[in-house]
């Protein structure tokens, strides 16, 4: 017989295996040596209560010979000589575009404005290392994307938009661990991804289609309203019938060039604020309800806290248990930074971003600005951030008692950002419409989450690339630029994703939407 088993267990009993196979035989009312095949299909840790539980759905068998496992496997075929298609950009919305239409015997040219993972992280070593930044090659942009060198968090609410196992699927055929397909919150961590995304470099290169690295997109090249091609920094033209345009949220350039060439933009709300550090040991004894923390069988511990202030959303976002702060402005006179942990999140610290909902409406003189006015807001905001910290790679921060007080920080706790700290006031220098925000729905979490506010902790800022301003519009049924036949807005930075999944999720969708142009025909 065949069941699906639901176990909700402690800990330290979900990490032993016989004890499980043990239960499932009681459940199926057989002998534990009866059993023939066992299965974990989905894991999750239900800490709501005191008690912290683990919950197992688990595919199990006895009496009977279970199937043989069938690895999931993806065949790419020849596209050589196939209809070309240029991919801007090679992060998750890029690639996965460029895998699907290789799938559909189309033939991608990926272009790449900043470097392959191995050269990038020798940049990312010098910029943690107080250099200055490569505007080309740096922790948003380069090969995978801004979320190359993250969390590697592949979660979403945007499942409904296509198909979310397959995207893990497809990362796990790459080289990510099995646990992603099991996991209810997945993730590859940032020691693991760079290795993933050039086995999906190969799977690129091996059928036929083309990766290019340190190639700039400057233009595009625009006829009867339909995309011809694209031309590059170096004056280079490159011709196809389709355009995949997935640049990411930190591609200012390509939101002026499109602005310079008339082309539909749209002013969008996005969030702002900043970078949280708590000891991982303060968020393990808060989330687990226990002096102790995890244990020996609890991960590093998560959180998400989430409040309306003056109607205005105000939430953490992009946590990293067991991580770091990294710096991640992609130019000079810019202080940003963003997050990121390893495979196993074993650092001493948890940080996440903790941000407002900024609106077009909430930014003030920039509004004067038109559509890129939010761009501009934003920019300002990483300029003040830059002048307030070390005017460098060194960032502002203030202890978080402190930030949520209007208190100045005279010692600060220690800290994963590598390049260094130095102490400022952000209740004083933040836009009113943040920082206010920012002090009220923290002290709103602290009485959810008791010992959430303490100088134990940090603010360190700015968290300001969250989403872009901007959005790209395209038709709700064939993803086309409104204006614009063969031209395919996808991804974060046309503002239709927000993190590795849903990005992956619309390279895809685009890149059957481009085949559906190309060949006339539909997938339905």
């Amino acid at each position: 017989m065949k069941r699906e088993i639901v176990l909700r267990i402690s800990p330290k009993e979900a990490a032993d295996d016989k004890l499980v196979k043990d239960l499932v035989a009681k459940k199926m009312k057989v002998a534990p040596e009866k059993i023939t095949y066992l299965r974990v299909a989905k894991r999750s840790i239900d800490a709501r209560k005191k008690i912290v539980l683990v919950q197992l759905h688990i595919e199990a068998y006895a009496n009977i010979k279970p199937p043989k496992p069938v690895a999931v496997s993806f065949e790419y075929p020849d596209v050589k000589n196939k209809p070309e298609v240029i991919v801007v950009g090679a992060g998750p919305g890029g690639y996965f575009a460029a895998l699907r239409l290789v799938e559909l015997g189309l033939r991608p040219i990926v272009l790449e404005r900043g470097k392959g993972v191995n050269e990038r992280k020798k940049d990312l070593a010098l910029l943690n290392r107080n250099e200055s930044v490569n505007e080309e090659s740096n922790y948003a942009f380069g090969e995978g994307g801004a979320g190359t060198f993250s969390d590697g968090k592949l979660y979403t609410r945007s499942t409904k938009r296509g198909d979310f196992k397959k995207i893990l699927e497809v990362f796990q055929f790459h080289g990510a661990n099995d646990d992603i397909l099991v996991d209810a919150h997945p993730h590859i961590g940032t020691d693991k991804l760079p290795e993933v995304i050039k086995a999906m470099r190969q799977s690129i290169i091996d059928a036929g289609g083309e990766v290019h690295f340190d190639t700039k997109v400057s233009d595009l090249i625009i006829e009867d309203e339909h995309v011809k091609g694209v031309v590059l920094h170096s004056g280079e033209k490159i011709m196809a019938q389709s355009v995949i345009l997935a640049t990411g949220h930190s591609a200012r350039d390509i939101y002026y060039m499109l602005d310079d060439k008339k082309v539909l933009l749209e002013a969008k709300t996005w969030a702002m604020g900043v970078r949280v550090e708590h000891p991982q040991e303060l968020i393990d004894q808060i989330q687990y309800h226990s002096p102790k923390g995890r244990g020996d069988y609890l991960p590093a511990a998560t959180y998400s806290l989430s409040c309306q202030i003056e109607e205005r959303g105000v939430y953490s976002f992009c946590m990293c248990p067991g991580g770091f702060i990294v710096p991640a402005m992609t130019g000079k006179d810019e202080m940003v930074v963003n997050g990121m942990s390893p495979s196993k999140r074993n650092s001493p610290w948890a940080n996440s971003g903790m941000v407002v909902e900024v609106r077009p409406e909430d930014i003030g003189e920039f509004q004067n600005k038109g559509v890129l006015g939010g761009l501009e807001y934003q920019m300002e905001i990483e300029r003040l951030a830059f002048v307030n910290g070390g005017r460098g790679v060194v960032a502002p921060a203030q202890s978080l008692a402190d930030f949520v007080d209007g208190q100045l920080s005279f010692d600060l706790p220690e800290c994963s950002y590598v390049p260094g700290l130095v102490a400022s006031p952000l209740h004083f220098w933040l836009p009113e419409n943040i920082g206010m925000r920012l002090r009220k729905g923290l002290d709103y979490f602290d009485r959810r989450a008791h010992g959430f506010v303490t100088n134990e902790a940090l603010v360190v800022g700015v968290e300001s690339r969250t989403s872009s301003p901007v959005r790209i519009p395209r038709d709700r049924a064939s993803f086309q630029h409104l204006q614009i036949k063969g031209l395919y807005p996808c991804g974060e930075g046309a503002g239709y994703a927000g993190g590795i999944a849903s990005s992956a999720i619309d390279g895809e969708k685009c890149a059957e939407k481009t085949w559906e142009f190309i060949t006339g025909k539909s997938l339905q």
